[in-house]
């Protein structure tokens, strides 16, 4: 049991002379991550919400937007405003539905012709552009004046017309991101509303004919405060002036990308005789059109102004993002770390309307209930299980328990399938691992856990045990694979995902899927179920069986064990990064990894090398494969490694160094995509001084807080506080630590600290301590598998066999307890039907079944048993089996089984890896009570 440091809150005074940032959502500015990589937007939402109204800009390809989000700081001309959008997403495809054009002249031609928008669009100068939380407006240069804001599921504009110019309004009905199957528009000038759907879903469709498909259906109610005063629609080339109602949706073409001139929607003209603002309201909603207006109704119903809709998104993200209370920092800093906050509470988005109904993934109508309060959808799995979900549990151990129940909710609607990356109501398998299996047992770790989570383990627990024929398939190959664990028959039986199987590189297979059986023990582990914990915990050290001692690396092999050409620079194997990159990937059980890479100072060396170039210049991003690249996942939780090592403060040097440059309050600010706040959060995490330690864990790693006072007040009523003094000089390093007034030397915090909140005072220098944090004790921990408690049950118990090769190789050289070596300790056995059996004495309960094969006493590898199955009886008659093993490389295996048994026999099937005959050598059979 970990001891616990942390007791009952305590709260710090605010230092003094200072105060914390009185208005946290005033110093958020959407338009930081907006340039280069972030590929954020800078609309209009609220936090969690189901609307994200914000500019599509255009390069004058109708069939394109500049950045999957929509938008680009770069481009300045804007051919419409969509109501939904995805963060950082690197895909397009992401929603962007519906887009509205204000448009200051008579509509005489059909947008959905006007193939390069330059009619149906207008350039804008960024001097006339805010975004700020809640609340976004530009000034176009055709003249209109365009502000957006929001609630949960409706959008509020307001537009602006010149003086003595048709004030027109394009409803671009089809025109998602990129394009839609289907589309409806329906003008109601007797009620001067604009309704429709459409029907879209294609995420990263043309890179794979497996997601170049619709998957949801957007329904919405817009609603105006003028009448209008013209109306027509369009579909395809053909307009149809003074027509209330239009369908058809533009295709996704031949290749993933909607073709030039498809397309409907529809178009009204407003009388401005009372003024030129026009204001709007609109509802969105995935289940009914019905359902749409009913959100309308209930969130932002008539009568209710822009300006009342602005105050209140303003509140809404002040109560969320307020949540982390800062204090000191230069108002840059203030400015980075709540939009980076601001960025990480996007995603997921609410997805049950207001009367509780959503649409699941078998595509009917579900309704929210228990403890539930809201669906949420939009869940990048492989991006936001390492630091983004703990986040929001952090600060909302509500919503995350909500995520999980819709997670769980969406995997049984899918056939028991959790894909790893969901869009609305579609399953996308976009990326790799299993991460909804780190992500759960996360939430669960951090606090929220009023969701079902026995029946979540339970399904998950068969996922991860179950083939499907989906995990043997490549269809989707490489982004989508639609396997939930591709290759799970390989890694069941040989114990990793091999070069030569169905994942997107076998090696960072691997190791996101022992991450996934880590999270999965864990809540077993939590719940009471210690079988499953120790499965799954033992699963989790597959990640041993692709490091090469030869040559220190997570390293591709192949299914006959074979390691694979290797370059560390190289991504063979590996999903966005490289083997370099990856081999640090083991979050769980990091004291292991260094044992293999030769111990601590060996790994902080090697750590070194990694985030520096040869002449001691740092090396954080775009330095090639062979070097860290912050600005991507799999390498974010390196920094914080040096902790493990003993030398914590090269993780808050490192940590520091990323924070000061590859972040900052520009539109350009954020390194890389932002993965629907993955990269965000890790930054805010940073900033204040902590890191999630391991999925399913809640323990914290220490760095260094970039603020005097950080108050983190979680929605469990707990509050974490973490005062850094001398944090106004940018002192990265930790002289001294308290955890509510008592001296300590941990570079890290135990799960107390969750649950009962408390105080961390560090004392921050501009030169570092080596010594604190560098003691065994203080070294966080990890999770390894260790030798089985119980007595071997089979050692020196009565065998037989089939056969022997030779007589002094007989049944009872296998339960001798001895693995000496040479041809002398070991049965062997080259009869045509090859068994061994030993005999207990009296029926117990086994747990694990441990072999030996020919390597582990010192012969060729090559001889190892390919393939064998393990069996139980209680009566030497009946017998059932425990184990099959197929493609086995190893020299040892290691079986975790639950049986009852006075018996146990081993079938040899294939006995070497030539697969052309040969002898059985097993030079012990081990049984673990």
């Amino acid at each position: 049991m970990l001891a616990a440091v942390v007791g009952a809150v305590q709260l710090s005074a605010v230092p003094p002379g200072h105060a914390a940032v009185a208005d946290p959502a005033g110093a958020v500015d959407t338009l930081i991550g907006s340039a280069n990589s972030g590929e954020t937007f800078p609309g209009a939402d609220t936090p969690y919400g189901m609307v994200q109204w914000s500019p599509e800009n255009t390069r004058g390809d109708q069939t394109r937007t500049p950045q999957p989000g929509g938008y680009d700081y770069n481009v300045t001309r804007i051919r419409g405003f969509s109501l939904t959008h995805m963060s950082g997403t690197g895909c397009a495809g992401g929603s962007g539905d519906v887009p509205f054009l204000p448009y200051p002249g008579p509509v005489n031609s059909s947008p959905s012709a006007d193939s390069t928008d330059g009619t149906y669009a207008s350039s804008f100068q960024h001097a006339n552009e805010t975004g700020t939380a809640g609340y976004y407006r530009v000034g176009l240069d055709s003249g209109v004046d365009v502000e957006l804001s929001a609630t949960a599921r409706t959008g509020a504009g307001r537009f602006t017309y010149p003086a003595g110019k048709t004030a027109s309004l394009l409803v671009r009905t089809s025109n998602s991101e990129v394009g839609s199957s289907a589309a409806t528009t329906t003008v109601d000038t007797a009620n001067r509303a604009v309704s429709g759907s459409v029907t879209s879903g294609n995420f990263c469709g043309y890179i794979n004919t497996e997601d170049r498909r619709s998957y949801y259906t957007l329904y919405f109610y817009a609603a105006f405060d003028k009448p209008f005063a013209g109306t027509g629609t369009w579909t395809d080339g053909t307009l149809a002036a003074g027509s209330t109602s239009a369908s058809g949706g533009t295709t996704y073409g031949t290749a993933g990308w909607p073709p030039t001139g498809k397309g409907s929607g529809a178009y009204v003209s407003f009388d401005t005789s009372s003024g030129q603002s026009v204001g709007m309201r609109v509802g969105i909603s995935y289940v009914s059109a019905a359902n749409a207006k009913a959100n309308l109704d209930a969130e932002n119903p008539a009568g209710t102004s822009f300006d009342t809709v602005r105050t209140r998104a303003h509140d809404a993200w002040n109560a969320e993002i307020g949540r982390v209370a800062i204090t000191g920092g230069t108002s840059a800093q203030q400015s980075t770390f709540y939009t980076a906050l601001y960025h990480s509470l996007l995603h997921p988005n609410v997805f049950s309307d207001v009367n509780g109904q959503y649409r699941g993934m078998d595509q009917a109508v579900h309704t929210v209930s228990g403890a539930q309060k809201a669906q949420y959808a939009n869940f990048s799995g492989w991006d936001v299980y390492r630091d983004q979900i703990q986040l929001v549990t952090l600060l909302r151990p509500d919503v995350g328990a909500d995520i999980a129940q819709s997670l769980y909710n969406q995997a049984n609607q899918n056939g028991g399938v959790w894909d790893r990356w969901t869009h609305n109501q579609g399953g996308t398998h976009v990326m790799t691992g299993d991460p909804a299996h780190a992500a759960v047992p996360s939430i669960y770790a951090f606090g929220g856990t009023t969701f079902d989570a026995a029946g979540a383990l339970s399904s998950m627990v068969h996922a991860a045990t179950t083939v499907t024929a989906a995990d043997l398939s490549r269809t989707g190959w490489n982004v989508m694979v639609v396997g939930e664990r591709p290759s799970l028959d390989k890694y069941l039986s040989i114990g990793y995902v091999p070069s030569d199987g169905n994942a997107w590189g076998g090696a960072g297979e691997t190791l996101e899927d022992v991450s996934a059986d880590f999270g999965i023990s864990q809540l077993a582990g939590r719940l009471g179920d210690t079988a499953d914990a120790s499965q799954f915990l033992g699963r989790a050290q597959n990640w041993k069986n692709v490091f090469n001692p030869a040559t220190g690396y997570i390293q591709e092999r192949n299914a006959a064990g074979a390691w694979q050409s290797f370059d560390p620079a190289s991504s063979n194997g590996f999903a966005e990064g490289s083997s370099a990159q990856y081999t640090w990937m083991v979050p769980f059980n990091v004291n292991g990894l260094f044992a293999k890479m030769g111990g601590g100072a060996t790994a902080a060396a090697r750590l070194d090398t990694f985030f520096h170039n040869s002449d001691g210049s740092w090396a954080l991003s775009k330095a090639g494969g062979g070097k860290s690249d912050l600005a991507n996942e799999p390498s974010i939780g390196t920094p914080w490694l040096y902790n493990f090592a003993g030398q914590p403060y090269k993780t808050q040097q490192t940590v520091r160094q990323v924070v000061n440059t590859l972040w900052s309050n520009g539109p350009g600010g954020i390194p890389g995509q932002d993965d629907l706040g993955a990269m965000s959060a890790w930054y805010v995490f940073a900033a204040i001084g902590l890191y999630p330690l391991a999925p399913g864990r809640g323990e914290l790693l220490l760095g260094s807080p970039l603020f005097s006072q950080v108050v983190i007040s979680r929605g469990n009523g707990a509050t974490i506080t973490v005062n850094g003094t001398g944090a106004a000089t940018n002192s990265p390093y930790i002289r001294s630590a308290r955890v509510n007034g008592a001296a300590t030397t941990k570079s890290w915090l135990p799960e107390s600290i969750l649950s009962a909140g408390g105080t961390v005072d560090l004392t921050l220098g501009s030169t570092a301590d080596t010594t604190w944090g560098s003691g065994g004790a203080d070294l966080p921990p990890s999770w390894d598998t260790a030798p089985p408690a119980s007595a071997d049950l089979a050692l020196n118990k009565p065998a037989t066999a089939d056969s022997s090769c030779n007589s002094n190789e007989s049944p009872a050289k296998a339960v001798n307890g001895s693995v000496s070596g040479g041809t002398g300790d070991k049965w062997c056995s080259t009869g045509s039907g090859k068994w061994w059996r030993v005999d207990l004495g009296s029926t117990a309960t086994v747990r694990t079944v441990t072999i030996r094969h020919a390597g582990a006493g010192g012969e060729s590898t090559s001889w190892n048993t390919r393939d064998y199955d393990v069996q139980s009886s209680t009566d030497g008659t009946t017998w059932t089996t425990i184990v099959q093993a197929r493609g086995n490389t190893a020299s040892v295996t290691t079986h975790t089984v639950t049986t009852s048994a006075r018996y146990l026999r081993l079938n040899v099937i294939t006995a070497e890896q030539s697969g052309t005959g040969g002898a059985a050598r097993i030079y012990e059979f081990e049984a673990y009570g």
